[in-house]
């Protein structure tokens, strides 16, 4: 991590709740200032060893609209959509971030999902985090650096709730805890108006 980097690095901010049934939901608009934000996507983009893999939906395969590394302890395997991921090993920036996110959230984590969300095309589409490595009400916490993008969260079995729309902006957080994996489905689905690139880093704790 460069010097100036290091300087830098320092957050400091609270989690305001917002309002769901089902689950829990907390988000901060400023966990890092622009400036630190800034340092640390241009650190995440240069030393991430970004890969593209092929995901199962209905029986069918493709490739992942959008690039992913996966990184944690040396038991944090992980299953999704017929992608199987062994974690790297943490990197100096990575760590300093998972404290960071463990001070805020009062939750632990032993693994991060980096996706990289290229330009507007790129997406992940509508699905709840809900793998049995999770556990039965996971706390995943999602830390966004780059272009902001829309998050969006529906109701599995509740239609007449209204379909949450999230911006995640550079530098910000998003908690979601409790039941929500169980109750709502989310996604960051493609958009129409161009876009620079976005990383986003979901830190989780698998038990296996």
């Amino acid at each position: 991590m460069p010097a100036a980097m290091s300087d830098l690095f320092s957050a400091s901010t609270t989690l305001e709740q917002i309002s769901i049934i089902d689950g829990e939901l907390a988000f901060a608009h400023q966990f890092y200032s622009s400036e630190i934000a800034r340092e640390l996507y241009t650190s995440l983009l240069a030393e991430t060893p970004w890969r593209q893999d092929l995901i199962a939906v209905w029986g069918k395969t493709y490739l992942q609209p959008r690039l992913t590394a996966w990184y944690g302890d040396v038991a944090s395997s992980y299953n999704y959509s017929g992608i199987a991921l062994a974690p790297q090993p943490w990197t100096d920036t990575l760590l300093k971030i998972k404290s960071q996110v463990e001070a805020l959230t009062l939750n632990r984590y032993n693994s991060v999902l980096l996706n990289l969300y290229r330009d507007q095309q790129d997406s992940v589409g509508w699905h709840s985090d809900n793998e049995p490595e999770l556990g039965h009400k996971p706390a995943i916490a999602s830390v966004s650096v780059g272009e902001s993008r829309i998050f969006k969260l529906r109701h599995k079995s509740k239609p007449e709730q209204k379909i949450r729309n999230i911006e995640l902006n550079s530098g910000s957080i998003l908690l979601m805890a409790g039941s929500l994996q169980q109750h709502w489905e989310h996604a960051v689905l493609k958009e129409t108006r161009p876009h620079q690139p976005r990383i986003n880093l979901t830190f989780r704790n698998i038990q296996n």
